[in-house]
C-alpha cells in the first residue's frame, strides 16, 4: 500500500521554528516528486515547496524562500520541511503529496497524506 503520513505540526510563536516530516511507505519516495502544500481557512491550497526525484531540483514558493528548507532522507524514506521565522500567515494545514513522474513539480500528485496543523500565534 502507498501511504504518506505527516507529522511535526503544532502551536508555535511568531519567529519560531517547526520541522515537518512526511513519511512514505509502500514506495521509494526518492523516485517521486514530493511536494509540501498548505491550506488555510478560506484560502485555496497552495504549493509551499517541492523536491523532484533523485537530483532533479527543488522549488519554493516566493513567500517562503529563505525561511523554509525541503530535504529528503532516502534511508528513512522521509521528506522534511524545516520552517524558520514563522509568521501568523504560515498558519495552515500542511500536507505532502507524491507524483510518480518525478521530474516535475506541477502535478498531478497521485498520493497524499492527511495533513498536520501548523498554528503560529502569540
Amino acid at each position: 500500500q502507498l501511504q504518506l503520513v505527516e507529522s511535526g505540526g503544532g502551536l508555535v510563536q511568531p519567529g519560531g521554528s517547526l520541522r515537518l516530516s512526511c513519511a512514505a511507505s509502500g514506495f521509494a519516495a526518492e523516485y517521486y516528486a514530493v511536494g509540501w502544500f498548505r491550506q488555510a481557512p478560506g484560502k485555496e491550497r497552495e504549493v509551499v515547496s517541492c523536491i523532484k526525484s533523485l537530483n532533479g531540483g527543488i522549488d519554493y514558493a516566493d513567500s517562503v524562500k529563505g525561511r523554509f528548507t525541503i530535504s529528503r532522507d532516502s534511508a528513512k524514506n522521509t521528506v522534511y520541511l524545516q520552517m524558520n521565522s514563522l509568521t501568523p500567515e504560515d498558519t495552515a494545514v500542511y500536507s505532502c503529496l507524491a507524483d510518480p513522474k518525478g521530474d516535475r513539480c506541477t502535478g498531478p500528485y497521485d498520493y497524499w497524506g492527511p495533513g498536520t496543523q501548523v498554528t503560529v500565534s502569540s
